[in-house]
C-alpha cells in the first residue's frame, strides 16, 4: 500500500483527536479561498446529460480570454490540477526531471510513479511551481531553458500580472491552472493545462472523453466570465493576508512568505503551535521537513474571532 503523502486537510482525523464536529472546526490548513464564487443556476441537463462539445468550447473560449492564452497554445480541462499532474509524466519521453523544492509533493510523486529519474539540475525537464507552495517564491521567464517545461500556476490567479502564460506557446511547455483555490470551489474538481498543442493532444487522449462534469463546465464558465468578482476578490485577499500577518507577528511568528491565499511563518515549535490552535478547533499546516514552519490559510470573514481566541 502506498503511504499517503503529506497535505493539508484531514479534518476528520483532527476531530478524532481533539473533538468537535466539522461545523465547529476552522480549517486553515489549505490555501483555498474561504469566500467561494457563488454557484450559478444551471440547466438540469448539466447533471443528466454527457457534457457536449459546445460546453467545452465555451469554457475554453472564456479561459483564453481570462488568462490571456496565446492563440497558438492548446488548452484542456480536467478533474482538477491533480489529475493533470498525475498524467503529465506519461505524455513526455521518459528521462530526468528537476523539481526544485520544497514544493507541492504530487509533482515528484507523479514522475516517480512514471519511472522518471529525479535530478537536482535542470537538464531535460523542469517543474516550477509559480508562485511556490509553501513559500510563495516566483520564477522569471529567463529561468526556463530545459527542453520540457511544466509551470504550475495553481496559485497565480491572485497575482495575474506575474503569470508566465505567454510561455505557453513554447514547444514542450505546459502551464497548469487550478480552479478550486482562487475561486474557492475545490470540491468542484476543475483544472486546466495550457501549452504546446501536441502535448495537450496526447494528454487529452490519455484522460479520455467527458473528463469534466457538466456542473463543473457550467460553473467554470460563469466564473471565468466574471472579471469583476475576480478583481474584488484579489483586493479582499490582500487585505486579509496583511491582517493575518499582523496577528501572527503579534504572537511571535516571523513572516516567511506565501501568497494572499496562504501565509508561511517561522515559529519556535510548529507542532506545539498546531496543537495549541487545534485545542481551539483551528487546523493548521506543518511540514515534515521544517519543524519551525507553520502555514495558515485565511479565515472566512465571520471566523476571525475563533482564530484569535485559539492563538
Amino acid at each position: 500500500m502506498t503511504t499517503p503523502r503529506d497535505h493539508g486537510g484531514g479534518i476528520d482525523a483532527a476531530i478524532a483527536q481533539y473533538g468537535g464536529s466539522r461545523a465547529t472546526w476552522l480549517d486553515l490548513s489549505t490555501g483555498i479561498n474561504p469566500v467561494p464564487y457563488p454557484l450559478p443556476q444551471m440547466a438540469a441537463d448539466a447533471w443528466t446529460a454527457l457534457p457536449d462539445k459546445a460546453a467545452f468550447a465555451r469554457l475554453y473560449d472564456l479561459a483564453r480570454g481570462f488568462w490571456g492564452v496565446p492563440a497558438d497554445a492548446g488548452i484542456l480541462a480536467a478533474t482538477g490540477a491533480s489529475a493533470i499532474i498525475a498524467a503529465l509524466p506519461r505524455v513526455f519521453p521518459k528521462g530526468e526531471v528537476c523539481i526544485p523544492g520544497p514544493t507541492y509533493n504530487e509533482h515528484e510523486a507523479a514522475f516517480r510513479a512514471a519511472d522518471w529519474t529525479i535530478g537536482k539540475v535542470p537538464r531535460q525537464a523542469l517543474v516550477a511551481v509559480h508562485p511556490n507552495n509553501p513559500d510563495g517564491a516566483t520564477w522569471a521567464k529567463t529561468d526556463f531553458t530545459t527542453p520540457i517545461t511544466i509551470i504550475d500556476e495553481s496559485f497565480c490567479d491572485v497575482m495575474p500580472d506575474q503569470s508566465l502564460i505567454h510561455l505557453a506557446s513554447r514547444p514542450n511547455t505546459v502551464i497548469l491552472k487550478s480552479f478550486g483555490k482562487f475561486w474557492g470551489l475545490a470540491g468542484l474538481r476543475l483544472g486546466f493545462t495550457i501549452g504546446d498543442p501536441a502535448v495537450i493532444d496526447r494528454l487529452g487522449a490519455l484522460l479520455g472523453p467527458w473528463q469534466v462534469s457538466g456542473p463543473a463546465l457550467a460553473t467554470g464558465a460563469e466564473a471565468l466570465a466574471d472579471p469583476h468578482w475576480a478583481d474584488t476578490t484579489r483586493a479582499r485577499l490582500v487585505q486579509d493576508a496583511d491582517r493575518l500577518d499582523l496577528l501572527l507577528a503579534a504572537k511571535g511568528a516571523d513572516v516567511l512568505g506565501g501568497t494572499s491565499l496562504f501565509r508561511l511563518y517561522r515559529v519556535d515549535d510548529a507542532r506545539a503551535w498546531q496543537d495549541r490552535l487545534a485545542q481551539g478547533h483551528v487546523w493548521s499546516r506543518i511540514f515534515p521537513y521544517a519543524d519551525d514552519w507553520l502555514r495558515l490559510g485565511l479565515p472566512a470573514p465571520d471566523r476571525w474571532a475563533q482564530l484569535e481566541a485559539a492563538l
